[in-house]
């Protein structure tokens, strides 16, 4: 790679949750070009094995290695739980995912040493929440809840309607009653919905945004690597988009999360790699 400081970063989800993630690094390092790469043929990665989810991460990373990225970021929490190790041993790129940032400001935020989880059903029976929160302080109770509704709400657009606030109650009432005061958002769809938890929440409990802290994880790494893009070229950062199908509905859906116009988006046959 000839000059790897404006190399563009890879970030990759099952799906469009991850854009939540490319909104964050966006905003936080606007300097950086980002290639972004959702599984759309393939989603959900919920209900998938382990097994599965590497062999779908290691092609999806040989495919962003095609495109000279400097580094990557599983933007999801199923793959950030299931794969990052697998794939870190195997790939010689700096691979990154959600659920350390995440769990790390939940820990550097609760009071009263107890945090709450929600995440889809693989990410809440996968434990890894829990399991990376106690390596970090073994004293913190943490309770996780899967909230399975939330990803198609978001995807079938009720962002806004009731039945949205009646789901978040009925999944959420629980965790209410309990005294944690730090939640985080597992599930890269979940920040769409950040205000209507926070109302039902209300502010004693403090919500992580795992995409924003992967954002200055990012930079953190970049500027140790000695990889920032220092912003030299005067254009506009270049953003690329790739799915693996339905490249038109992921555009719309792209539309309502990006500050900017999403370009065209690409499809890729993703088995090849």
């Amino acid at each position: 790679m000839e000059n790897r400081n404006t190399a563009p970063v890879g970030v990759f989800d099952s799906g469009v949750g991850g854009l939540t993630v490319v909104r964050e690094i966006a905003r936080q390092l606007p300097d950086e070009n980002i290639i972004y790469f959702g599984d759309t043929a393939r989603v959900p990665y919920g209900s998938k094995s382990q097994n599965t989810i590497i062999r779908f991460s290691e092609q999806i990373i040989r495919f962003l290695k095609t495109k000279q990225v400097k580094a990557i970021v599983i933007a999801c929490n199923t793959a950030s739980a299931l794969a990052l190790d697998a794939v870190r041993d195997e790939f010689d790129i700096p691979v990154m995912g959600v659920v350390i940032p995440g769990a790390r400001a939940a820990v550097e935020a609760t009071r009263n040493r107890k945090i709450g989880v929600v995440g889809t059903d693989a990410t809440v029976q996968s434990g890894m929440y829990t399991k990376v929160i106690h390596e970090m302080a073994p004293d913190v109770t943490v309770i996780e809840k899967a909230c399975p509704l939330f990803v198609p709400l978001v995807e079938e657009g009720f962002k806004e309607h009731v039945v949205t606030r009646e789901v978040i109650k009925y999944y959420l009432e629980s965790m209410r009653d309990t005294d944690i005061d730090a939640m985080i958002l597992g599930c890269t769809h979940y920040p769409l919905l950040r205000s209507k938890i926070r109302d039902y929440l209300g502010e004693k409990i403090q919500i992580v945004n795992p995409a924003y802290e992967t954002a200055m994880d990012l930079k953190e790494l970049l500027r140790e690597q000695n990889m920032e893009n220092g912003g030299a070229t005067l254009e506009h950062s270049r953003y690329a988009f790739y799915v693996s199908d339905a490249a038109e509905k992921f555009r719309m859906f792209a539309n309502t999360v990006m500050p900017f116009d999403v370009p065209t988006t690409n499809v890729v046959n993703i088995e090849e790699y």
